[in-house]
């Protein structure tokens, strides 16, 4: 064999080895939802259209690494999205930013319902620590694909916004194969009633808590997310294999859905939609852990939690009446006690009211009755039993 063409073999079986060791994990997320119109009864908060905009967003890492790696999608898009100048770096130091690039080229366009993954760059980051992303969309784009809220606020040239557009997730690389814990929910996990700006949703602190351990926490939540029905977004199981399942380094799920299934039939946001049942909830819990367990990722489920009272006096009244809350006493029976799932945290007994078990504790309502406030939160993530997740099957 000529040495050149030996040299090159053994360049690319190096190579191939490099790669083989790399070991990226989900180290911060954000699922997408599609857009809607005006019809809907929350509106969107973002625009639904720019023109050579600039977006600058800070993220709060879970777990940490020596190179990072951005993922920005378009899943729900119908025409290409136009990616120009992306520069990351730690947000308390705008003199340490780095100049991302995407296949060796400066900027990227994502196709409809694809992503795209910048290549590696060499910033170390600590556990829990922020960053600032900055994105420049030089053409005419489309708002198709979003996320909605998330208390977090973007600066959009110089307008402040609510939530995020095409930025998804930040991958790490670490020393060794690390694992990724999927939050998988609704608004209560996308953290509404929390405060803004803050990071203390459930996630966040169960972040805190696994930071030690070297354990990412992405999170999968979504306002107005539901299990078994699209609604702020498809369904939990449509979504599942690209929130959940496709995430890098993803051991466990801790799955908190349902209790929109439950609320929005006959409620302002779907007001002529025929009520969930037990049985169509605990199918769609069955087949979440189904297609979970097949990937070799265990399903820790929480109790839906208390929500006498929900959105009562503000336009969205109706979330909650006796009947619903007759199907989230079931529907909790049910997880507690069907043996569907490889751990059970018991949200809806850390959260009730004692002397009124349907309405949650005044300290840690939020004050709208259906999402917990800060110390809700701290309290939901202090009940995950941390063992199971450190634990190696």
């Amino acid at each position: 064999m000529p040495k050149s063409i030996a040299a090159l073999t053994l360049s690319l079986l190096l190579s191939a080895h490099a790669l083989a060791q790399e070991n990226w994990t989900t180290s911060w997320y954000a699922a997408p939802q599609p857009a809607w119109d005006a019809t809907f009864a929350l509106p969107m908060n973002v625009p639904t259209a720019l023109d050579n905009a600039t977006v600058r967003e800070t993220v709060r890492l879970s777990a940490g690494g020596q190179r990072i790696r951005l993922v920005f999608s378009n899943r729900y898009g119908h025409a290409p999205v136009t990616l120009g100048a992306v520069r990351v770096g730690p947000a308390d130091d705008p003199r340490a930013t780095r100049a991302l690039t995407f296949s060796g080229q400066p900027g990227a366009a994502i196709l409809p319902g694809a992503t795209v993954t910048s290549d590696p760059v060499a910033l170390p980051v600590r556990p829990l620590s922020r960053l600032a992303v900055t994105t420049s969309l030089p053409a005419p784009t489309t708002i198709a694909s979003f996320h909605w809220g998330a208390q977090q606020t973007m600066h959009i040239d110089s307008a402040k916004v609510g939530g995020r557009l095409f930025l998804s997730a930040v991958l790490v690389e670490s020393a060794k194969p690390a694992r990724t814990v999927v939050a998988l929910g609704d608004s209560i996990t996308d953290g509404n009633g929390s405060t803004p700006d803050a990071d203390r949703r459930w996630p966040d602190i169960l972040a805190e808590r696994l930071a030690p351990h070297g354990i990412a926490v992405a999170n999968a939540g979504i306002s107005g997310g539901r299990l078994a029905r699209d609604g702020m977004g498809v369904s939990a199981l449509a979504r599942l294999e690209q929130d959940v399942l496709s995430q890098p380094g993803v051991s466990d799920v801790i799955v908190l859905l349902g209790i929109n299934d439950i609320g929005w039939p006959g409620s302002p946001f779907a007001p002529g939609e025929r009520p969930a049942t037990l049985e169509e909830l605990t199918a769609a819990y069955r087949d979440l852990v189904a297609a979970s367990h097949v990937r070799g990722v265990r399903v820790t489920a929480g109790t839906l939690p208390p929500f006498e009272g929900a959105l009562a006096g503000t336009p969205y009244a109706g979330h909650y009446s006796p009947d619903k809350e007759c199907l989230r006493r079931q529907l909790n029976d049910w997880i507690r006690t069907a043996g569907a799932f490889d751990a059970v945290v018991d949200f809806d007994a850390v959260l009730h009211d004692p002397a009124r078990p349907g309405r949650m504790r005044a300290d840690f309502d939020s004050g709208d009755h259906l999402h917990p406030g800060d110390a809700g939160y701290r309290a939901m993530a202090g009940a995950i039993d941390i063992a199971r997740l450190l634990a190696r099957d």
